[in-house]
């Protein structure tokens, strides 16, 4: 039908004409509530974030001599974080000589993997930059 047929049609019943599909060839228009379709697209779009989860990046910091006990208290942290979904970011910080000695940073990287196999999978390897060595360990997909 015509515009104006349309138009007159949809102030008759108090309702907007919209159009839906501009790129058809002829545009398709709806006689509809504007005002409730949009609120409804809200609503489904909040209701879409609800369920979102939420992946955060959780840091637990090292050192390359750091004692097995104080070991063993951040990979429990570190497993926390992965059973809750998050990522957790392995930093092992270096001081003074120990830069001279990446590859102890490396082992105490490797032993963490190593314990966290279960919950956890490696998603960047180990890199260093200035006195950081970093890596990046995400919870297993299911």
């Amino acid at each position: 039908m015509t515009t104006p047929q349309a138009l007159s049609i949809a102030n008759e019943r108090g309702l907007d004409l919209v159009e839906v599909s501009p790129q058809a060839d002829p545009p398709v228009c709806r006689i509809m509530d504007y005002g409730k379709y949009k609120y409804q697209q809200a609503k489904r779009a909040s209701e879409a974030r609800k369920k979102q989860v939420r992946v955060e990046l959780k840091e637990v910091k090292m050192r390359p001599k750091t004692d097995d006990h104080d070991f063993q208290f951040k990979i429990r942290h570190a497993r926390r974080f992965l059973e809750e979904g998050n990522k957790v970011k392995l930093t092992i910080m270096f001081r003074g000589r120990e830069n001279a000695h990446p590859d102890q940073g490396l082992k105490q990287l490797d032993r963490a993997v190593e314990a966290l196999k279960d919950l956890g999978q490696v998603e960047s390897k180990p890199s260093k930059m200035g006195r950081f060595m970093t890596m990046v360990v995400g919870p297993i997909k299911k």
